[in-house]
């Protein structure tokens, strides 16, 4: 069963802007099969995790692309990074052939990725201003539920508004805490894989055969230790210090660990809100799992009712709330660094998230409780900023759209990024 992709318009958007689209993301997120079915019955497509492909590929690049022409679909192009320099050398010979001939520019290639780590540079350096990209993520609630999709905005107004186009949407928070145990890998949630025994494989063969070789930890129970720690960690500042001192690693360590993790799109830094005026401000950024599942997975809850009553519920909550913002920026082309920030500063006055635009501050809390008790009390600290600050959001398991006070709205969870 396929599962239409919120970032469609986008890759679509991208092909008639380029000649070549790169699309990342993390394993078995969806971006093949996205590939396949937007271009499939027309381009060719070849896998390099075939190994006589990719031999041929590592060995002969000019002589790979030359066998299967374009236009192609190049599924995990990072196993052969030399086929970009080719890949390069045909965009730019084409370019000059549609300018002589007056022609419009087609799209030639579309490479899919599954770590950024390996190939940030080269795309950078060979493929500068041919490409589009795309950043996927695994399934947003939106797309799982079947529900249009939009960019978020947090004016009270737009979200009202949507609001009243949705009237079934509220999930309770015993389903909320069922979708962040689930997570949105496709596979899971089409029932195609069951879900430990997915997560068990995907662990084993895709992040400590693929992530761990990047890492030369020096035995696999290490690299399992800080994944596990690290998940445990999510929804926290990040301190690499302390994480490194559990699993025995030096902080230089550490930080390339999280790196690569990062650039791998298994997890996000949300960094502070840093103004002229943020000499006092901590400048950690918190660290969120972008899958729910996986990180619930690696932190060994063994269903969602243990999960949402344990001691992390409230941080579990946090990062489904944070990631489902995160994927919503993905899906719309947009960076979520452009937009999402928090607040802390040295004396413990803390907010989950602040959305700016333009000039506009938005400060948005994230709490599991339907009530709860004064959410709003350190939003008055971002008046030193003097930008103008708008009524905020109180992200929770509510029913529907409601006032708590002149400064902020509560807000169903089950609501964002439709």
């Amino acid at each position: 069963m396929y599962i239409y992709r919120h970032y469609e318009p986008a890759i679509q958007k991208a092909g008639q802007s380029f000649p070549c689209i790169v699309i990342y993301g993390p394993r078995q997120v969806g971006k093949s099969t996205t590939a396949d079915h937007l271009f499939g019955s027309k381009y060719r497509t070849v896998t390099l995790d075939d190994l006589d492909d990719r031999s041929l590929a590592l060995q002969q690049p000019k002589l790979f692309l030359e066998t299967y022409g374009w236009p192609l679909v190049i599924d995990e192009i990072q196993k052969a990074p030399l086929l970009l320099d080719e890949i390069k050398k045909n965009i730019d010979a084409q370019r000059l052939i549609w300018l002589k001939n007056g022609q419009k520019q087609e799209l030639m290639y579309i490479l899919t990725g599954s770590s950024r780590f390996d190939l940030q540079q080269s795309i950078s350096e060979s493929l500068a201003g041919r490409c589009g990209i795309i950043e996927m993520a695994s399934l947003s609630q939106a797309e799982k539920c079947g529900a249009e999709g939009r960019l978020f905005d947090p004016d009270i107004s737009a979200l009202l508004q949507r609001e009243r186009e949705l009237p079934e949407a509220y999930k309770s928070r015993q389903a909320v805490f069922e979708d962040i145990f689930q997570g949105g890998m496709p596979d899971i949630f089409t029932g195609k894989a069951e879900r430990d025994i997915y997560f068990k494989s995907y662990v084993n063969t895709y992040i400590e055969k693929d992530v761990r070789k990047l890492t030369a930890a020096g035995s696999e129970l290490q690299f399992r230790n800080f994944l596990t720690l690290t998940a445990l960690r999510t929804a926290q500042e990040l301190h690499c210090d302390a994480i490194a001192n559990s699993v025995g690693i030096d902080v230089r360590t550490c930080r390339r660990w999280i790196s690569i993790l990062e650039t791998s799109g298994l997890v996000y830094l949300l960094h502070p809100y840093m103004a002229n005026v943020s000499s006092r401000i901590i400048k950690a950024p918190k660290l969120y799992f972008t899958d729910t599942g996986l990180c619930a997975y690696l932190c060994k809850w063994p269903n969602a009712e243990m999960l949402q009553n344990c001691a992390m519920s409230g941080a579990f909550f946090e990062t489904y709330a944070v990631s489902e913002l995160i994927k919503n920026c993905f899906v719309h082309n947009t960076e979520p660094g452009d937009l999402l920030y928090y607040y802390r500063d040295i004396d413990q006055k803390e907010i989950d998230l602040l959305y700016v635009r333009r000039g506009d501050l938005y400060p948005i809390e994230i709490k599991t409780s339907a009530s709860p008790k004064n959410p709003t009390k350190h939003f008055s600290v971002l008046k030193k900023y003097k930008m103008n600050i708008r009524q905020g959001l109180i992200i929770d398991t509510c029913d529907r759209i409601r006032p708590v006070n002149e400064e902020a709205y509560y807000y169903p969870i089950s609501l964002l990024g439709l």
